[in-house]
């Protein structure tokens, strides 16, 4: 199976990032195919709303999402792995989910899979309700399936996570596809 990750912190060895390099090994393990796309780390310019992309199909940004879409497109699975800020995605995966609007009826009823995995600070029990309607929903908009989330609440630093369970089914996650 093709996976492409979309990581999106700019904390290269914070709490999500454990996440995602659990789940990539387990997916290796199982024999996946895994592409790693770090938005954080990467050249992206936000959406303009400009409409380009439609009637010429090039976007007005020649950025890093020229790396990502080809992977995007070819993927069965897209993972995306976020921290939680302020009840929401970070605006890094926000900008990369905005983007997909260049290639959206590629992605669109293209019957892939996704999963979120996420960390939060806090563990209140309505701490991930805001960013898990709004996956479901590009998920729903998409025509794609759930395959699966791993809300990671209480993991506010590194050591936190690591004192967790939570890297342990993250990579069953990802060896279990």
């Amino acid at each position: 199976m093709n996976i492409a990750v979309i990581t999106s912190s700019p904390h290269k060895r914070g709490t999500s990032a454990y996440l995602a390099d659990h789940f990539i090994r387990g997916a290796e393990e199982a024999g996946h195919t895994v592409f790693r796309f770090d938005a954080a780390f990467e050249d992206l310019h936000p959406c303009l709303g400009c409409d380009r992309c439609g009637s010429t199909g090039m976007c007005v940004h020649g950025d890093s999402m020229e790396k990502l879409l080809p992977h995007l497109t070819e993927a069965e699975l897209v993972v995306f792995i976020t921290p939680l800020y302020y009840f929401g995605m970070s605006a890094q995966l926000k900008t990369v989910i905005d983007r997909f609007y260049s290639v959206n009826y590629q992605l669109m009823g293209s019957g892939k899979q996704a999963m979120l995995l996420a960390t939060a600070y806090d563990n209140n029990d309505w701490t991930f309700q805001a960013l898990a309607f709004h996956y479901e929903t590009v998920v729903k908009y998409l025509g794609w399936t759930d395959a699966g989330q791993l809300l990671a609440g209480g993991c506010g630093s590194r050591s936190a996570i690591e004192h967790s369970d939570f890297g342990r089914r993250a990579y069953e996650m990802g060896r279990s596809l």
